[in-house]
Parts: C-alpha cells; structure tokens; sequence
C-alpha cells in the first residue's frame, strides 16, 4: 500500500488534489481511497488530506501517520506544522516552491533521504501561467505522477476531464503536464549527478 499526505491551505485545492488522487489511480486499475482530515476549513487555515493507493481493497479508515510521500502544496507551512511527521526515511517529499530544500532550511532534516525523492516544483506559477488562478492542486498532481510511476500523466489528465470543464480543463491539463516535465527533468537530473 502506498499512502500520501497532502498539506496545504484552505483554498488551495488540498482536499480536491487527493480526490483526483484517487480517481487518477482507480483510472490506472487500483484501488483508492482519499479522505480530508476536517478541522477549521477557512481560507488560509492548513488543511490535510489523505490519499491510499493498493492492488487490493483497502480496508483501513483512519489519518495516514506514516505517509509513503508528502505533498505540499504551501511551503509557509514548513514552519508551522510538522508536515513530516511520520514521513519514512525513503519517503518522497515534493513541495510547491521556487526555491531548493537548502534555501528553504530543511539542508539538515532531508539529509539520509534518497536525492531523487526530494522534488520541488513551481505549481503556483504554473497554475497562473495555464489557469489563471494560483492554484497548485492540480500541477502537484501533475508532479506526483512523476514521481514512482504510481499514477500515470494520462490517469491524471482524465482525472481532470472528469472534474472540469471546457478552458479550465484544458488549462489544467497543460499545468498538470508540464509540472510533470519538470519533475521527470529534476529526477534525471538528480540521478545523473548522483551517480556519477
């Protein structure tokens, strides 16, 4: 079973993310399941939302405390919750920002984790730049489906048609498909100066 926790704000599409999450394995013949952690869901409050991937039915109903991957879709967080609580030391860790895991502080914590699963993408810009609006939900997924082969580009690009519409589908779809690029470049990149 492979679980993520998804962190972010209320109004960034956290609880959406771990939704399509979800439709975008069971698209890809697994079974899923995505669920919010509810607490205070204002507009800038932090939100969790849970997301579980298996070959079989997945049975178990409570909060996700040993995440097989964290996304993070605001990095103000970093600072204000303990996003990495639980996390596995070969978790994957991929947090919307411009900026590196030194830049952002976090040089000592991620030492020991595997290079290729720290990841970094600029869903916010890309948002804006396909959507119009800052929205990283969808660019994280895009990112995600990068990351391990456990959803594909294409799961998540029909997850998309199935929740939106018209240009903001397609909008989505070009965030979605180029936070993927970016990432697959970022894991490359990383193994090539790893192993060289």
């Amino acid at each position: 079973m492979f679980q993520v926790r998804i962190h972010g704000r209320g109004g960034q599409g956290v609880v959406t993310c771990a939704e399509m999450m979800s439709v975008a394995a069971f698209l890809g013949g697994r079974h899923a399941q995505a669920f919010p952690s509810f607490g205070s869901e204002r507009t800038g409050a932090p939100v969790v939302a849970f997301c579980r991937m298996d070959d079989k039915e997945i049975r178990l109903r409570e909060p996700i405390m040993q995440p097989d991957a964290i996304i993070i879709q605001d990095p103000t967080l970093l600072h204000q919750v303990d996003v990495f609580s639980g996390l596995k030391k070969d978790g994957v860790i991929l947090i919307n920002t411009t900026r590196s895991f030194e830049e952002m502080g976090l040089g000592e914590f991620v030492k020991g984790f595997k290079a290729d699963h720290l990841l970094t993408v600029p869903a916010s810009e890309l948002a804006m730049k396909h959507v119009g609006r800052a929205v990283p939900n969808v660019p994280m997924l895009g990112a995600f489906a990068a990351v391990g082969g456990l959803i594909s580009l294409e799961a998540v690009q029909r997850a998309i048609d199935e929740r939106f519409k018209g240009a903001v589908a397609l909008g989505n779809k070009a965030a979605a498909a180029q936070a993927y690029q970016i990432t697959m470049a970022q894991e490359e990149h990383t193994k090539e100066t790893h192993h060289a």
